[in-house]
């Protein structure tokens, strides 16, 4: 009896092991990671000299020649130290990528969670070299053997994707969050460029405007570490021409001197209170000596009265350097909440779920699926901190 009893739970386990299996499947969740094995040749390497890898869920249906190119984010490396350091972690080497991955949000399989984009080709690039895929150096020190080239990893994904059927888009968009919601701006207009010209294409950068902003010094201590990066990967070959011609070339690592000449219909996600700026623009742990801010930068719920203030006016810096960038243009898109978060497309639970936050009655997942399709012109600006109750926490980089 003993024998039958433990057959039977085994049997009910596999079925629960092969249910769940078939689930994620269903999901998107066992997504398997390609290797592009050819941008060796053209040494477009991660940082640890491995090929770069993205993951890729062919599009069906009305969806067959619509495109959907997603860049995970991770920060940025902005020395030859911090650069080691990620060199032999995921975000610095295609070898320690899980295998395969899920899709959600903004890259979701299902229709009723992603009406407008579900069934296109949709894909995720990997983030393995620490330049918003941007850096190109030539030379490798035989010592650390980094390779800064992201812009050419960029380019090696792109081009395998071209031949993968993308040469014949009729609908395509760029997007990213946080390092790849930036580089969905500084590589917007060139994405644009290699499509068809009768195809439709659009950007969308998730917690990637990145403002030049004052910290709680007086200083900006954003300017001097993205300074570094540009200097690091040398990457001002790969910012946009349109913008280092104009200026210092390393401001052009901020998106709201990018977006004022850039060409292509841009839709920024953002939160006014993005959770990484608070932490890393307006009170970065170097001007705060006395950890003053270390609780209220956890949660906005513990900052005193002028703290609070502060974070308020951090926020009038925000709007005004998004109206800066993309100043009055008819293309433009936003959707700025006022939630303490960071990169929210790419969850289902934020993008269009039952309980997804909103600004001025409207979810993200339908403002940028109206914006991309000229259903209606979308400019959602929330009120401020702490006025919205729909908001979902995440802070995530992925």
């Amino acid at each position: 009896m003993y024998d039958n009893m433990a057959g039977s739970r085994l049997g009910q386990w596999l079925c629960l092991v092969v249910c769940i299996l078939i689930l994620l499947k269903a999901e998107g969740a066992s997504i398997p990671i390609t290797i592009v094995e050819s941008a060796v040749s053209s040494g477009a390497l991660c940082l640890d000299g491995s090929p770069p890898g993205y993951h890729f869920e062919k599009g069906s249906g009305s969806g067959i020649d619509n495109w959907l190119v997603h860049m995970e984010g991770g920060g940025w490396c902005e020395s030859v130290e911090s650069c080691v350091s990620r060199r032999d972690t995921f975000r610095g080497s295609s070898l320690k990528m899980e295998k395969t991955m899920g899709f959600s949000g903004i890259l979701g399989s299902k229709q009723a969670a992603n009406p407008d984009f579900y069934n296109w080709n949709r894909i995720k690039i990997r983030y393995c070299d620490g330049s918003s895929f941007t850096g190109d150096v030539e030379a490798v020190d035989p010592e650390t053997k980094l390779y800064f080239r992201g812009g050419r990893v960029w380019q090696a994904v792109i081009d395998e994707l071209l031949t993968k059927g993308m040469q014949n888009a009729r609908n395509a968009i760029l997007s990213g969050c946080s390092a790849g919601g930036l580089a969905a701006i500084l590589h917007c207009d060139k994405f644009q460029s290699l499509l068809p010209a009768t195809a439709r294409v659009k950007c969308v950068s998730d917690a990637g405007y990145f403002i030049h902003g004052t910290d709680i010094s007086g200083g900006s201590r954003i300017e001097s570490f993205f300074g570094q990066v540009v200097k690091t990967h040398e990457s001002v070959k790969n910012l946009p021409a349109s913008c280092t011609s104009k200026m210092n070339p390393e401001l052009c690592f901020f998106p709201q001197y990018v977006a004022q000449t850039m060409r292509t219909p841009l839709f920024i996600i953002n939160s006014a209170y993005d959770s990484w700026q608070i932490k890393n623009i307006l009170a970065p742990t170097a001007v705060d000596s006395k950890k003053e801010w270390k609780d209220c930068k956890l949660d906005l719920k513990k900052c005193s009265a002028t703290q609070l203030q502060t974070v308020q006016d951090y926020r009038t810096q925000f709007l005004k350097a998004v109206n800066t960038g993309l100043g009055s243009s008819s293309t433009r898109g936003l959707w700025i909440d006022s939630c303490y978060a960071h990169c929210q497309s790419g969850s289902a639970s934020t993008w269009l779920g039952d309980k997804s936050t909103e600004v001025g009655d409207t979810k993200m997942g339908k403002a940028v699926g109206d914006w991309f399709y000229d259903r209606s012109a979308i400019e959602k600006i929330d009120c401020p901190y702490p006025c919205n109750p729909t908001c979902v926490t995440v802070d995530s980089e992925s």
